[in-house]
């Protein structure tokens, strides 16, 4: 699995799973209200996270220049992945959502450890995603 980040550049999700433990969220759209407050909860815990050996990675249909948008707006230090084809979506069973003329990811969020998922939120907090997975963290050492 893999897709392209904010940059253009292709991430493979193996590659950053070999680094780590890894958060990977999923969310509607880049710079709405509740999609900044659940990726800013992340940006304010990643030294925390990081700390832990914690990667992250953010998921949307977004093209790679909404990414960048996103990120470049709130100095997001993770990368944001491109799904516009929802093949990334599809691979972790997130649900999608139609709105009008629009697919949009379900809010959620995954940990993976070694490769598998350890945890999974399907009902993914906007303010409290970060406190949620450093909770988890703690349980699944």
């Amino acid at each position: 699995m893999s897709g392209l980040n904010q940059d253009g550049v292709n991430v493979k999700f193996t590659e950053v799973y070999a680094k780590g433990p890894t958060v990977v969220f999923f969310y509607p759209k880049a710079n709405t209200p509740g999609c900044t407050k659940q990726a800013c909860s992340l940006r304010d815990a990643f030294a925390d996270l990081t700390k832990q050996g914690v990667q992250v990675l953010g998921v949307s249909f977004d093209k790679p220049e909404a990414q960048k948008k996103f990120r470049d707006d709130f100095t997001l230090p993770y990368d944001l992945i491109a799904d516009p084809e929802g093949r990334i979506v599809d691979g972790f069973g997130v649900k999608r959502m139609e709105r009008g003329e629009v697919t949009l990811a379900a809010r959620q969020a995954f940990l993976v450890k070694e490769g598998k998922i350890v945890w999974r939120d399907a009902q993914a907090s906007t303010d409290k995603q970060a406190e949620d997975i450093l909770r988890v963290l703690k349980e699944v050492k």
